[in-house]
This record gives structure tokens, sequence and C-alpha cells, in this order.
């Protein structure tokens, strides 16, 4: 018996080691070690590094597994890296000098970023897509490009690239779409242009190229852009037969010489005709001349002709120019009296249509019209309670104001009322084509020649901007984000404005007009707690919106550096910060018609000007946010760096979803922390996650406070802080408060603790 139960024992045994040799052979391949090539593996390493270690799921300094991890934007096959797709993923920094390690990746789209430094010179041969557009790239084109000969496709679009076009394209017989347009390119175009076979897309938009087309003529193009250049001479009759051909902006050779004179073709156009016989309208017939009469002179038997004889001629040529001239003077001044009166007329009905629909040519009192560009920007006054703050209009402007550009205050009928009184009075000749209607509401059709909505925002040229930021200068760049790039341009007096240099993910889909109707929009958004909109410029495909300048930077930075400015933020300072926050989007939400989502609400966002007052940013921009990849990189983003709410997730965003970012931004006020700070310990990177368990724990609420406060604040006050917090971060959007509500709460505390120790006031 003991026999047969060992026998089964060890069968048992024997079952069990085939089944756990069966399992570990299926779950070999989940625990194997690393699959990506180890060269790959150094190469991805060196350029997460380079681009400044940025907020990548999977991505890591050293090691890890790039196809085995699947890390976000990394395309496999087998082991092998062959593609690094991070279109508009708000990247920074540099590409680094290791992109030559990839043994075998044939395409980086980085398109859509802030990366900069210059295009590196030792690209893997093996590639054949690349696309850097919308960067901050610098430098040029390496002459290293002559060596990737399996390149199909290439953009370096929108970037600040300068110098001449190198040499380089010999061996780049493969190369089918190239587009080096919007950068600072000079010089001629390089000859080895012309061994590019295969392309049928060129675009050279936008940058100071010159010399002629003729290297581009036997190429199979399709789609040609060279508008806006110095490209000269004639253009190749080949060229003008493609399909797709944009040429304005260049300085071609298209007038022609006038023809010379049939009896004498060697004659220079520059040279005046000799004299000759007076035209025919001027002159008595003449019936004396004969077929053989010289064309010089008169001939030897005029000479000696008697002297009566030629002063008789003399006397008909006279009377017969006299008569002629008299008539022709009679008719003259004929035309010009009856002509002057109807062009009069028609050149000041002209003239007061065109004032009215001109666009940027603010002459009211907000604007120096004879500034040449630069910006007169009056003192303001210190409004306390979130009044709304507009500039003076003259009778002119207001007159121009289109209906629905911009949202407006809910008394806009007691407005509507006082604007009617300061119409000017129309003179009794003036020829009225329109009904009359309150200056709010009048319509108007637009000119032919300028088919945009007027706007008050002054139209800034690019050729202005470049100066006034030295060419968008790394030096003056600001700050950066999903809808653009920041730069601070200084005017000629000497005055600062921040020059936003929008994507073209976020304003490409939209055309001018509606560009310049969002301009509108934003224009009409006044408050003391807005950042004011000064100018926009909308040229040679650039879109930008030029503000005014905020001396102390963003709250970010005041609150997560360890320099003087976070020393500075007492409590006193935060809770006016969080109250002008509040109202400014108390003012968006419930005072504007109709309401704006701000969509971007984050302490990046919120400006410092010199009293370290809040002045919110990207107001009313929530239309280009919410196009295309825009969208989408606006909810990952807010999401990835703990604004976002949990509707997020679905695609939906309310004004209560401003109103959870608006809570975030009061939790970073309280504790110091960055929303999202991923060199903490797993539970306490998400900023929310960490403290909504806590807000009403008096001893946890304690250890949460920003240490930089030193213990300097009231037990009460920061209570009553966090119970505002905890409404506005609730997880059902229904639950939490208007934005009314919370500046109500915001004052009432601040009285409260006003009252208790005198050491608030509103």
């Amino acid at each position: 018996m003991g026999g047969k139960r060992s026998a089964m024992k060890s069968k048992n045994l024997k079952i069990y080691a085939q089944f756990l040799l069966w399992f570990l052979l299926i779950c070999a391949p989940r625990v194997s070690p690393a699959v990506t090539n180890p060269s790959d593996v150094a190469a991805i390493n060196n350029l997460y590094v380079a681009l400044g270690n940025p907020v990548l799921p999977g991505w890591v300094a050293t090691g890890g597994d790039p196809c085995g991890e699947g890390w976000q934007g990394v395309v496999c096959k087998d082991t092998i890296i062959i593609k690094i797709v991070l279109n508009a993923a708000n990247l920074g920094g540099e590409l680094g000098d290791n992109l030559r390690m990839f043994t075998a990746i044939e395409a980086i789209d980085l398109s859509n970023n802030h990366i900069g430094g210059s295009i590196p010179s030792n690209l893997p041969a093996t590639m054949q897509n690349i696309f850097l557009s919308a960067n901050q790239f610098t430098g040029s084109i390496p002459a290293s490009l002559s060596t990737l000969t399996q390149l199909t496709a290439m953009s370096v679009n929108d970037n600040h690239l300068s110098g001449e076009i190198p040499d380089a394209f010999q061996s780049l017989t493969g190369l089918i779409n190239l587009d080096l347009s919007s950068n600072n390119f000079s010089g001629k175009l390089p000859p080895s242009v012309e061994n590019l076979s295969s392309l049928t897309t060129l675009r050279l938009q936008n940058n100071q190229l010159s010399g002629t087309l003729d290297v581009l003529q036997d190429l199979p193009l399709r789609d040609l852009n060279i508008e806006n250049n110095q490209f000269s001479g004639p253009i190749p009759e080949k060229l003008l037969s493609i399909s797709n051909f944009r040429k304005d902006g260049n300085p071609f050779n298209t007038t022609t010489a006038p023809l010379p004179s049939p009896t004498s073709p060697l004659m220079s156009p520059l040279k005046p005709p000799p004299a000759g016989p007076a035209p025919p309208f001027f002159k008595a017939p003449d019936t004396q001349n004969t077929p053989g009469k010289q064309a010089d002179g008169p001939s030897p038997t005029k000479e000696s002709n008697s002297g009566k004889s030629k002063k008789s001629l003399t006397t008909k040529q006279v009377v017969g120019i006299s008569v002629a001239g008299f008539f022709v003077v009679i008719v003259l001044v004929l035309g010009v009296l009856l002509l002057i009166p109807k062009f009069s007329r028609r050149r000041e009905m002209d003239d007061r249509f065109s004032k009215r629909h001109q666009i940027g040519a603010y002459e009211g009192g907000r604007r120096n019209p004879g500034d040449n560009g630069s910006l007169f920007q009056p003192n303001k006054e210190k409004v306390p309670k979130g009044a709304i703050v507009r500039p003076k209009e003259d009778h002119q402007t207001q007159t121009t104001r289109r209906v629905g550009a911009s949202p407006k205050p809910q008394d806009e009928k007691k407005r509507n009322v006082q604007k009617m009184g300061t119409i000017p009075k129309r003179e009794d000749h003036e020829i009225d084509m329109k009904p009359k209607l309150p200056a709010e509401v009048t319509t108007v059709k637009p000119s032919t020649r300028n088919p945009y909505p007027p706007t008050y925002a002054k139209s800034f040229t690019i050729a202005s901007l470049q100066q006034y930021t030295n060419s968008f200068s790394p030096d003056n760049l600001i700050g950066g984000g999903m809808l653009g790039t920041v730069y601070k341009a200084q005017l000629p007096d000497g005055k600062l404005l921040a020059v936003k240099k929008l994507d073209k993910r976020a304003s490409s889909q939209q055309k001018d007009d509606e560009f310049l109707e969002l301009v509108n929009n934003i224009d009409g958004i006044r408050h003391a707690n807005i950042v004011d909109l000064i100018g926009y410029c909308a040229e040679h495909g650039q879109r930008l919106l030029i503000y005014e300048f905020c001396s102390n930077g963003t709250l970010q930075d005041a609150l997560h550096s360890d320099d003087e400015p976070k020393r500075n933020l007492s409590w006193n300072t935060r809770i006016r910060m969080a109250l002008g926050a509040a109202r400014a989007l108390e003012y968006l939400h419930e005072v504007c018609q109709p309401p704006v989502i701000h969509r971007n609400f984050k302490s990046s966002n919120l400006l410092l000007d010199e009293d370290l007052l809040v002045r919110v940013s990207d107001c009313g921009l929530a239309p280009l946010i919410a196009s295309g990849s825009v969208s989408q990189l606006s909810g990952s983003l807010l999401s990835t760096y703990g604004y976002g709410a949990p509707e997020f997730e679905s695609g939906i965003y309310t004004l209560k979803s401003d109103v959870y970012s608006f809570g975030v931004v009061m939790l970073e006020l309280l504790t110091g922390r960055m929303s999202y700070d991923r060199t903490r310990t797993r539970g306490e990177q998400y900023l929310v996650r960490w403290a909504t368990t806590q807000l009403h724990d008096i001893d946890a609420l304690s250890r949460m406070v920003d240490p930089a406060l030193n213990g300097k604040y009231p037990t009460k006050s920061v209570s009553h802080f966090a119970d505002v917090i905890a409404r506005c971060v609730m997880s059902e959007p229904e639950f939490r408060p208007s934005m009314s509500e919370v500046v109500q709460d915001l004052i009432d505390m601040i009285r409260k603790e006003a009252n208790g120790s005198g050491s608030y006031e509103d």
C-alpha cells in the first residue's frame, strides 16, 4: 500500500513539473530581457536627455526597452526603431548629436514643438522622412544632407533657419516633397537642385531667396510656391504651366519695353525721337507735298522760292494751330467744370466709407496713430472689484464696432442708449444709403477692398515685429505652450510688448476673416485682471497676437522657484492673487455674453504685473484650442499636468471645467507644489489626488501649507481657503460652485479675517 502511494506521489510530481515547464515556456517571451537593439536604446536615451527629459510615457534617460515597452511615439520593426512620431507634444530642448546611433530609423516627426538649436549634421543615412516644421531651429541646413540618399520628404518650414541653402542635392534623386518656407534663407538656389528628378512639391515662400528660377524648369513639379522672396529675371515658360504655381511678392521682369519706331529700328527707347512734323491734329493740310519730297528738310527748289510765298504758308499754319488750340481749350475747360463736382462728391463718399471699414487704423485715445508702429498705452486706473476697463473712444470709432464681434456686458441696453446720443450728425449733402440704427447694431456691407471685419486692435507687419523682437531671437523668448511661443518685443520708444506667435496647427484651420473675427472677440474682453490685447499680425501665412507686457513673469514661476519672488508671496498676497484670478473667470463666465470658456486655465497663464496683481492670459483663444489636433493635445496636456477636470477624458469642457482648473491653481497657492511633479513619490505626483483627502483634516492641512510661508498665516483663513478648493475640485461638475460664488466666498473669508485680526483688506 505504501509503495502504491509513493508511486502516485511521484507521478503527481512529474505531472506538476511538466505543467510548470509548459507554463514557463509560454510566459518566457513576457519575462525575457530587453528586445530593442542596444544601439537604438542608447540613441533614444540620448535624444530624451537632449530634449530636456520631457514628460513622455515610457521614456527614460537610461536603459529601458522602447520596442518591448511601447514607448509613446516609438514605432518598431522587430527589435529596431524605425519611426519616432511626437508631433505637437510640447517638446523643448535640442536634438543632440547622437542621432546617427540609430541603426535603421526611417522617419522622425517632431513638428509643432519648441525644439531649438541647430539641425544635427550627423543624421542617420537611413532617413526617408524628416519633419521638423514649426519649431525653433536656428542655423542652416547641414551640408551632410547629401548623404541621405534615401530621403523622400523633408519639411523644416516655420523655423528660424538662415543663410544660403547648401549645394547638397546631387544624390537626392528620390526626394519628392521639400518644404523650406517661412524661414530666413537667402542667396540663390543651389545648382544641384536641378538633380531632384523626383521632386513634385517645393515650397520656398516667405524667405529672402534671390536669383533666377532656371534650375527648377526641368523638374517634374506639380506644386510650387515661391511667394514673398527676391527672385528676379524672367520666369521660365515650363514653370508657368505648373497647375499650382504661386509666385506673388517677387520682383520678376513682368514689363515689356516699348517697341522701337518703324523708321529707326535701332533707336534707343530712352532717347527722345528726333524733331519732326507736328501731329496732324495741329497741322493744316499740306497740299504742296510731293512723293519725291525729302523728309528731313526743304528741297533746293523751295529754297529758291520768294519770301512772300514762304510767309503765306507760315501764316496758314499759325491760323490752323490757333483755331484748333482754341477749340481744344474750350473742350478741356468744359470737361473739367463738369467732372470736378462729381469727382469731389464721389471722393468724399469714398473717404467716409473707407474710414468706417478700416482695419487696425484706430484713431481713438487707446492708440497713438502717429507713432508708425509704436503704441501709446494710457495709464490704467486700478479697478478693485473686477470692473471692466475700456478705453475712451471717439465718435468715429464708436460706429465701427461690429455686431457680435466681442462679448458684451449684460447691461448692454443701457450702454446702447448712451451711445446713440454720440453718433456724429450727418452733413446735409451726405447721401445716407442705410437706415439709421443704433451704433451697436449698425450693419454695413464690407468694402470689396477690405473684406475683413473692423477691429480696434492695431495691425502690425511681420517686418516691424521682426525688428522689435530682433528677428524673434531666442534671447527674447519668454515661454511657450500648446498654442505657440511668446517673445518680448521692444518698441522704438522703449515700451515692451509680448508677441504670441501662433503655431500652425492652432491657426491654419482659420481663414483670414475668421482670424480677424477672433481678434475682434479677444479685443472686446476688457477687465482689470485680464491681459489686454494690443494688436495682431496676419501676414504671409503668419498669425500673431500682441499683448501688453507683464514684468513679473507668471504665477507658476513665482510659486515654484527658490528665488526672491517666492519668498515675497505672503499669505495675504496669495489670497489677493486667488481673488484676482477668480474675478477674471467670473467676468468671462457671467458678464460676457455669450459666456467665454477659458479652457487653458493654469498658473503659467496667470501673469503678474509690477504690483504682483494677477492678469489672466490666453482669454478668448478657446476656438483655436478646440480645433483639430490641438484639442486632443489640450486634453492630454491638461490631464497630464493635473489641471484637467475628470470630464476632460470624455472630450467635454464646460464653464465648470474652468472652475476645476481654478481649484488646482488655488491648491498651488496653498501648498507651493506643482500640479504635477514627477520627482515626488507616486502617491504625491498629482497634486489634486494627494491633497483632496486631506483638505478637511486640520492636522494634515497644516502640514500641506507651503513651507515658504514659515507658519505666517491664520489657521482659520487656511481652513476657509481649503473649503473653497474642495468644492472647486469636486469630481461631478454640477456640484462645483459658479465663479461668482467663489468670488463671494473669498471676499467673505477676507472680511471675516480682517474683522478678527485687522490684517486683511478687500
